[in-house]
């Protein structure tokens, strides 16, 4: 860790620097500083994949606590949380029918194994996660499924939302189908395989399921295209190994009251991916956020608490254990934040704060030069958890055009962030904690999802 000590040793340097004069607050809350970027580099360089209850896991807890406690947080500490425990092994998919090839694929998280020797069957494609819930029971007996839907390139992440059920529930919806097995277009922008949860159900068998790669999924559209038959075996190992420890790491700018302006970012990553954009840039932004806050040089008014949530890719534990250990002061959360949407520039605000409430955040919005979204919006996933205790939301939208061209795969490394958007979104971020930190009252309670 002693990258991570020299770089906060700097950080801490300039924030000694600054003087208690409020005429310069707006200048170092939007300060162009890198501290977000440096922040996630050292995670992402030190640290690397963090998968829920492993080894890299377990490291990320470690230099999450030093760099608070190095950047001068308070109250810093790990909360323990139970997940799941998920193992990946080798993966193969090989097309046998009409002539033998080899695709790229990734096992999807939570799969089940293959036997030894796989699974094989013919392939039998179909268009949609709709498609696939409108065919009868048995329809695909003894096959393996092909869902081939493409996710479209879009500014807000929308893209995803439309296609990401054919991940979370294909499997699931196949297997009652009959189907064998499942192969899914991986959900992204680009050439890469993309992991990501399933979720197997009870009513269901579970089956092995996985993602395939961008081009290699073009080659078994093609090879259906013709009419003719093609069979695939798969080969799959992955093991279900119980419950881990981890943590949610926290730590505190304290207020001048035990009111509370949580900014949330998760810590862990998926096991094939250095996990840049997700989320090692959010745990930047977060902490950095909260340093420029400190550096003011006076206590705020409310409590910065920074939460860094365990698990978050594979069942949102950190999450939830957050929530049930902190429901008494629920009702203190002034306002709850998450970066979750990679290192894009921001422009648009979202709302989940009281009716009463929404047009100081549009104003807000106008402020930063960001696009007024609209109230009643769901937001992040890990503070989705304090919001079913009805605590105020604010939602910075992050440009994710780029964002699923690397989400869930080997390729989120440190050259794909977007070290202007950090900046941005650092100053966006901590000019909205500070502003709901200092207002008379807390903003109001939240409205129900309107999605």
């Amino acid at each position: 860790m002693r990258a991570a000590r020299a770089l906060v040793a700097a950080l801490l340097l300039a924030a000694c620097a600054t003087t208690v004069d409020r005429s310069k607050d707006s200048a170092i809350l939007q300060s162009q500083d890198e501290d977000a970027w440096a922040l996630a580099a050292s995670l992402v360089t030190e640290v690397g994949p963090r998968f829920a209850g492993s080894e890299g896991d377990a490291r990320a807890v470690q230099w999450a606590l030093a760099t608070m406690t190095a950047l001068g947080f308070q109250n810093v500490r790990a909360e323990p949380v139970s997940v799941p425990r998920w193992q990946r092994g080798a993966i193969s998919v090989e097309v046998l029918k009409p002539g033998k090839r080899t695709l790229e694929a990734v096992a999807l998280g939570g799969s089940l194994a293959t036997r030894p020797e796989g699974v094989e069957g013919d392939v039998f494609p179909v268009a949609s996660m709709e498609a696939l819930e409108a065919l009868p029971r048995g329809a695909a007996a003894g096959k393996i499924v092909f869902i081939q839907a493409r996710m479209e390139r879009t500014r807000d992440g929308s893209g995803y939302g439309k296609v990401a059920p054919m991940r979370r529930k294909g499997p699931a919806v196949a297997a009652r189908k009959g189907a064998r097995a499942v192969l899914i277009r991986s959900l992204g922008t680009d050439v890469n395989a993309h992991t990501g949860t399933t979720r197997y159900e009870a009513d269901a068998p579970k089956i092995p399921a996985a993602a395939l790669s961008g081009p290699d999924a073009d080659v078994l559209e093609q090879l259906l295209a013709g009419g003719q038959r093609v069979r695939v075996r798969m080969k799959l190992e992955a093991v279900d190994a119980g419950m881990a420890s981890s943590a949610n790491v926290v730590g505190e700018i304290p207020g001048e009251t035990d009111e509370i302006v949580l900014l949330g970012a998760h810590l862990d990553s998926w096991d094939i991916t250095p996990g840049a954009n997700d989320d090692a840039a959010g745990v930047g932004i977060v902490m950095a956020a909260a340093k420029r806050i400190a550096a003011l040089g006076r206590k705020p008014h409310r409590t910065i608490r920074v939460v860094l949530f365990a698990n978050e890719e594979f069942g949102i534990q950190g999450a939830k254990a957050y929530a049930a250990a902190h429901a008494a002061e629920a009702g203190r959360h002034a306002l709850v934040m998450e970066a979750d949407s990679g290192s894009g520039v921001p422009w648009k605000l979202n709302g989940g704060v009281a009716e009463a409430d929404w047009p100081e955040v549009a104003q807000l919005a106008q402020a930063l030069a960001l696009e007024p979204g609209s109230n009643g919006k769901d937001g992040g996933t890990d503070v989705g958890e304090m919001r079913k205790l009805n605590a105020p939301e604010v939602i910075v939208v992050q440009d994710g055009s780029k964002y699923f061209d690397v989400h869930h795969t080997r390729a989120d490394t440190v050259e794909a962030l977007d070290r202007a958007g950090m900046v941005r979104a650092t100053g966006v971020f901590a000019r909205i904690a500070h502003q709901a930190s200092e207002r008379a009252a807390m903003f109001g309670r939240a409205p129900p999802s309107k999605e």
